[in-house]
């Protein structure tokens, strides 16, 4: 079972307290897997939103294959995503009612398959993200200094 991760949302460990994952299956083209092969992809204002019960990734960008033709795909076209009933009956509800967000961390090739790691998150404060930062620093200087002793 080889993975291969391709790309990560690095600002959602920054911006959000990230509790439950699921894995989630993409409805894609065939240009659209090729260009995520090449790596070509960024989460920089993707969401993920709930429309008559299913999942969505919106304003995901995909750069457009360089050996596609005219069939090439539309970069920042909806997605759908394939979860269970259940889970999308899950994240659906917790996003309606608790103040929970549903934020995409990275994609990767499962099997040669496109998946996607999402999360069920709640928004952190600024002084949240100051102690996030101040603990990473702190673990930063003590690696550091554990390497230097040895």
């Amino acid at each position: 079972m080889a993975v291969k991760v391709v790309a990560i949302n690095r600002k959602a460990k920054h911006n959000y307290f990230l509790e439950d994952k699921y894995e989630a299956g993409m409805v894609l083209t065939g240009t659209e897997i090729k260009a995520i092969r090449e790596g070509k992809v960024q989460f920089k204002d993707a969401y993920i939103s709930f429309v008559k019960h299913e999942a969505f990734i919106k304003e995901m960008h995909i750069s457009q294959y360089a050996q596609g033709n005219i069939f090439n795909h539309d970069e920042t076209r909806i997605r759908k995503l394939l979860l269970n009933r259940s889970e999308i009956a899950k994240l659906e509800q917790k996003c309606k009612l608790s103040g929970y967000t549903v934020v995409p961390y990275r994609i990767y090739l499962k099997n040669g398959m496109a998946k996607l790691e999402i999360f069920l998150a709640k928004g952190k404060d600024l002084y949240d993200k100051r102690q996030s930062d101040k603990e990473r620093t702190m673990k930063r200087e003590i690696q550091k200094a554990m390497k230097n002793n040895y």
